[in-house]
């Protein structure tokens, strides 16, 4: 069995409540902006440099609300999982302020509360939808 791949993503969310997805480039799953951390990174500070690097959004990694961490599938290796550090960003943003840069090819703001699409990633569809569901 291999290693699980360790990655921190975060949640973004607009301003009418849609929450912020990205596909890589190369692939066709959207996701959370995150991604691995550098050696001796706290999960926080990759989550925070994986946002700014991935969607311009500087946000401290102070600044970030834990909301999780667990095991899904990857959505882009097949056969591994991923231990996934979810956080929250805080306070919500603009579509049109919010870019796809470095490795991401697409951005698509979803409806947390609408039924998941095909495409999304294990995370999304296994965990943290079903918890954002069930949040005031």
């Amino acid at each position: 069995m291999e290693a699980r791949i360790v990655v921190s993503a975060v949640c973004v969310f607009s301003r009418d409540g849609r929450l912020l997805t990205v596909r890589k480039r190369g692939t066709d799953r959207f996701m959370h902006p995150g991604g691995k951390p550098e050696p001796g990174e706290s999960p926080a500070h990759a989550a925070s440099r994986e946002l700014e690097e991935e969607v311009g959004i500087v946000v401290g990694p102070e600044s970030l609300e834990p909301l999780g961490v667990w095991i899904a599938r990857a959505a882009n290796e097949a056969g591994r999982d991923i231990e996934a550090t979810v956080f929250t960003a805080p306070g919500t943003y603009d579509p049109a302020e919010v870019h796809a840069a470095a490795e991401i090819a697409e951005l698509r703001w979803i409806d947390p509360a609408a039924e998941p699409e095909a495409d999304l990633a294990p995370l999304l569809t296994d965990h943290v939808l079903p918890l954002l569901a069930r949040r005031p």
